[in-house]
Parts: C-alpha cells; sequence; structure tokens
C-alpha cells in the first residue's frame, strides 16, 4: 500500500513535470526533488524515467479506450441512438477523460513520441485504432444519410486535433467547467459533419 502510494505520488509529480517541461526537459533528479527524496532513492520505486513515462501514458490511453468501449457498448455502431448521439458521446467521453487529469492526458498527447521505440510503436497502433472507433462513427453516419459526405480520416483527425488542444488551455479553475466545455465540443463536432436539418 505504501508502495503503491509513493509510486503514485512519483507518477503525478512526473506528469507535472513533463507537462510542464517536456519528457527530455525533466531530470531524475527533477521528479525525485518535487517528491522529496534523494535521485538515487527513487529508482528503490521506479526502474527509469523512461518506465514512469511508460506508466503514465498506458494508464491514460487505456482511459481514452475503456471510454470509447463503454459508448460503443452502450450502443454498437450508433444503431439505437444514431450516429450523431454516437459521435458526440465519443467526443464527450473523450473530453471527460482529458479533462479528468490534464497533466496526464498532456503526457499523453505531447510524449508518448519519447517512449523507446517498441512502446512507441504499440502506443502508435492503439492511437491508430482508437482514432478509428471516430473514423467509423462518422463513415456509419454519411453511409445513414445523417451526416454530409465529409471525408472521415480528415474529419476525425479534425474532431480530434480540437478535443486535444484542450490540454494547452484548460483549467479546472477556469471560465469554462468541463461539462460546459463537453457540450459545446459536442455540439461543435456535430455541426461539422451534420447536414443541415438532420436530426441527431
Amino acid at each position: 500500500m505504501v508502495e503503491t502510494s509513493r509510486r503514485r505520488e512519483i507518477e503525478d509529480a512526473a506528469s507535472s513535470l513533463f507537462s510542464e517541461h517536456g519528457y527530455s526537459g525533466t531530470s531524475v533528479r527533477d521528479i525525485a526533488r518535487a517528491v522529496d527524496i534523494q535521485g538515487a532513492s527513487l529508482y528503490a520505486h521506479v526502474a527509469s524515467k523512461q518506465e514512469v513515462l511508460w506508466s503514465i501514458v498506458e494508464r491514460t490511453a487505456v482511459r481514452f479506450e475503456a471510454a470509447a468501449e463503454a459508448v460503443e457498448a452502450a450502443d454498437p455502431g450508433g444503431v439505437v441512438f444514431g450516429p450523431g448521439v454516437h459521435l458526440i458521446s465519443l467526443v464527450r467521453a473523450h473530453v471527460d477523460v482529458v479533462t479528468d487529469d490534464i497533466e496526464r492526458a498532456s503526457v499523453f498527447i505531447h510524449e508518448w513520441r519519447a517512449l523507446d521505440p517498441g512502446r512507441r510503436d504499440d502506443i502508435a497502433r492503439r492511437r491508430d485504432a482508437y482514432e478509428g472507433r471516430f473514423r467509423a462513427a462518422i463513415v456509419n453516419g454519411v453511409q445513414a444519410g445523417a451526416f454530409a459526405p465529409v471525408d472521415p480520416p480528415l474529419t476525425a483527425a479534425y474532431i480530434l486535433t480540437a478535443l486535444n488542444g484542450l490540454v494547452t488551455w484548460y483549467r479546472p479553475d477556469g471560465r469554462l467547467s468541463a461539462r460546459t466545455i463537453a457540450d459545446a465540443f459536442a455540439d461543435l463536432s456535430l455541426r461539422a459533419v451534420q447536414v443541415p436539418g438532420a436530426l441527431p
């Protein structure tokens, strides 16, 4: 229990530092100082700085994947509630993960390329599969006639780029709540694809 708590403390500190200074701009000594232990003592809890980065990125990837899987489980392919509801549910789920832990989300979005090659390839595949859920939702909407005939890969990239941009400006104590942002981004994403006058 103590080890788990200390490990979480280290990952929290590293998330904050990686988010602010980048992976390459953060040293093991910086992380150790943030949790008030000696640099060498950090290795009693984690194998390396790379291992800390992997843990942060992988755990966050799992959260994004689980959120999207929950949307799919609630309405596979959007056949019950319609493609519009399916797409905005994916958008809301993504915003929820980002805003729930902005620093870890920032590390996932900006620092995953600093992973060792094998792990980087794994995350790249998982990111592509995750984006594929948005592409599929858009394809389904186009085929159902609910969405305009947009380019699904381009449109999915457009939506996710906007959503991921949250890590650069969202603040929990800011002017807009996470719920307000989720509502607005869901509406804007739907407007980007929807046939004028069509229902969700």
